[in-house]
């Protein structure tokens, strides 16, 4: 279920205030967060977030097309190496 309308995006304090101490200084720095559940809203735009996956930091970089969406959503937490099915090793015959 979606969060009420009425109480805004949801952002960690921590989050916002560092977002908003870089755009005072007017820098562009990683911002390393475990926050996944954090909303994008505009005054992140421009910034490189290290958004963790459960095992490391995955870079995410914000855009405008983005705003609205989750910190998470863009840092996956599984991947895919493809079914198993490689190629057969030397000397065997193929059917």
């Amino acid at each position: 279920m979606a969060r009420s309308l009425k109480k805004g995006f949801f952002i960690d304090d921590h989050l916002i205030k560092k977002v908003n101490d870089l755009n005072a200084r007017d820098e562009k720095r990683l911002i390393k967060t475990w926050s996944r559940r954090s909303t994008i809203i505009p005054d992140m735009i421009g910034h490189t977030f290290a958004v963790h996956d459960g095992r490391k930091h995955v870079p995410v970089f914000v855009t405008e097309n983005m705003i609205g969406h989750k910190l998470g959503e863009f840092a996956p937490t599984r991947t895919y190496k493809g079914h198993g099915g490689g190629l057969p090793e030397r000397g065997t015959k193929l059917r």
